[in-house]
C-alpha cells in the first residue's frame, strides 16, 4: 500500500510540467502551486480516497477555487468500486480529482477539474418519485431498512387485485379496473411480476396457487389497503 508522502513527487512533477511553482506543507495545505496571476492550486494528499480527504479539501475551498484531492489509484479502494459516485460527489463540492499510479514510471491523471456546480433537477425522475408518493397507500415501510421487501404502490395495487380475484373469482381486466379503480390493472395482470395471477383464457384471469397463498398470508395488509382509496 502506498504512503501519503509517496504521492508528493509525482504530483509536484505533474504540476511543474504545467509551469507551476510547487511547494509542500504551506500552512494547512499539503501542496500549493502558483502560476503567475492565475488562481492558486491546492492539493490534499491521501494514500486512499476517504472521508477525511474530502473534509480537508472542503476546508481548503475557502482558500482557492482550484482545490484537488490526490490519492493512489490502487485496487481494493472505494475509488475502483464507486468511481462514478465519487466523481459526482467531488463535482458537487467543486473539488478536482488527481489519480496517482506509482511504479517504474509514475503517472498522474486529472480525473476531474474543479468547477462551479449547478444542480439540475431531473423532471422525469422527480415526477416518478412524486407519482409513487401520491399513489402509495399510507406509509408501510421503515426508512433505512435493507434486505426486506419494499411495499411500493405497484405491489399495493397487485395485492388489491389479489383481493378482488379472491373474492369475485375469475374476471376480465376491464371489470377489475372498474371495480377497484386501478387503472393499470390489465398491465399488472399481464406482467404478473409476482406470479400471483393466471390467464385461464383470453382476457380472463384468476389467482395462481401463489396468489391464493398471498391472499391468506397477507390478509391483514390487504384488509388495510382496501379500506383506503389512493388519491387520483
Amino acid at each position: 500500500m502506498s504512503r501519503e508522502q509517496d504521492l508528493y513527487d509525482p504530483i509536484k512533477a505533474f504540476l511543474e510540467g504545467q509551469g507551476y511553482e510547487v511547494k509542500a506543507e504551506v500552512g494547512a495545505c499539503d501542496v500549493v502551486a502558483v502560476r503567475g496571476c492565475e488562481p492558486v492550486v491546492v492539493v490534499e494528499l491521501k494514500s486512499r480516497f476517504n472521508l477525511e480527504l474530502i473534509l480537508q479539501a472542503v476546508d481548503r475551498v475557502s482558500l482557492s477555487s482550484q482545490v484537488y484531492v490526490a490519492f493512489a489509484d490502487e485496487k481494493g479502494g472505494i475509488w475502483r468500486r464507486q468511481r462514478k459516485r465519487v466523481v459526482k460527489l467531488c463535482r458537487m463540492l467543486g473539488i478536482g480529482v488527481l489519480l496517482v499510479r506509482l511504479g517504474k514510471t509514475d503517472k498522474v491523471t486529472a480525473a476531474l477539474d474543479p468547477q462551479e456546480y449547478k444542480p439540475k433537477i431531473n423532471p422525469k425522475k422527480r415526477g416518478r418519485m412524486l407519482k409513487e408518493f401520491s399513489e402509495r397507500v399510507g406509509d408501510p415501510n421503515t426508512g433505512g431498512v435493507t434486505r426486506t421487501t419494499i411495499m411500493t404502490s405497484y405491489r399495493q395495487d397487485a395485492l388489491r387485485l389479489v383481493h378482488a380475484l379472491n373474492k369475485g373469482g375469475e374476471q376480465a381486466p376491464a371489470k377489475l379496473r372498474d371495480n377497484t379503480g386501478i387503472e393499470r390493472a390489465g398491465l399488472i395482470l399481464r406482467d404478473n411480476h409476482y406470479g400471483w395471477f393466471e390467464r385461464v383464457r383470453r382476457g380472463i384471469y384468476e389467482l395462481s396457487p401463489q396468489g391464493h397463498a398471498v391472499a391468506k398470508e397477507q390478509a391483514d395488509i390487504i384488509a388495510t389497503l382496501i379500506k383506503t382509496v389512493p388519491k387520483s
